[in-house]
């Protein structure tokens, strides 16, 4: 019980050959994660940016770009959408706030791959637990983050956890839920489910690209969490 109905689709290469930057600089989005934050995503965000996928949005362009989150609530309230407006400059989207929207974005972006990323669902939790759900806990706690109007509330504590951050068996299951919905929402040939920790070789082949001389990316372990989202912000 609570896990994928299926396992994560064999990897399918398809010709895609590396844009110039002329194209870059036009194409639509390409590459929509659907994993939730805490299962590789700012790994994954750096390896797309290193395989020519410029930019990635992330959830760190939301904190860095001030009223950029009103625009996602909005469309959380189900309000239309621009979504080449919103993500227009971003080859790929992984992390929230897009992965809440990879339905809509995959039908918007119809020739966009999309990839799953994915992780043992109590470790996912316990990061969870660590970083984005701790901060969430003492902003509500403090009265800083209200019930309403905030993405932590509305897309990770409602949409995400159905209203319970505390018990791990459901968030073993809701994280298993949102896997077995994307499976069954994705067409298998147009999805890799994929761990970071399985590196450049699987990433590379479902997205038609070279496997880069340079380590896959590491980055965001709990430990560095506060310093990337809320330190000196070196990575701007």
């Amino acid at each position: 019980p609570g896990q994928p109905t299926r396992p994560c689709a064999t990897v399918v290469c398809l010709e895609q050959q590396p844009q110039t930057g002329e194209e870059q600089n036009t194409v639509s989005l390409s590459v929509i994660g659907a994993g939730y934050g805490r299962t590789g995503t700012l790994s994954l965000k750096y390896a797309l940016e290193m395989l020519g996928y410029n930019k990635c949005h992330h959830m760190l362009e939301v904190i860095r770009n001030p009223g950029e989150d009103k625009r996602w609530l909005a469309a959380a309230r189900g309000e239309p959408v621009d979504w080449d407006d919103l993500l227009a400059g971003y080859q790929a989207a992984v992390d929230w706030p897009s992965c809440h929207f990879y339905r809509e974005l995959a039908q918007h972006f119809p020739d966009a791959k999309v990839v799953l990323t994915t992780r043992d669902p109590r470790a996912w939790f316990d990061s969870m637990s660590n970083t984005t759900l701790r901060v969430i806990r003492q902003g509500m706690a403090s009265g800083r983050i209200g019930t309403d109007g905030n993405l932590g509330t509305e897309l990770v504590v409602k949409a995400a956890f159905d209203g319970d951050i505390d018990d791990p068996d459901h968030a073993v299951e809701m994280f298993n839920r949102h896997v077995r919905e994307v499976q069954a929402a994705i067409e298998p040939q147009r999805l890799l489910c994929f761990e970071v920790s399985q590196g450049w070789e699987p990433l590379c082949a479902f997205l038609s690209r070279p496997v880069p001389d340079e380590p896959f990316p590491r980055v965001n372990s709990t430990d560095e969490f506060d310093e990337i989202f809320f330190g000196n912000r070196r990575n701007s």
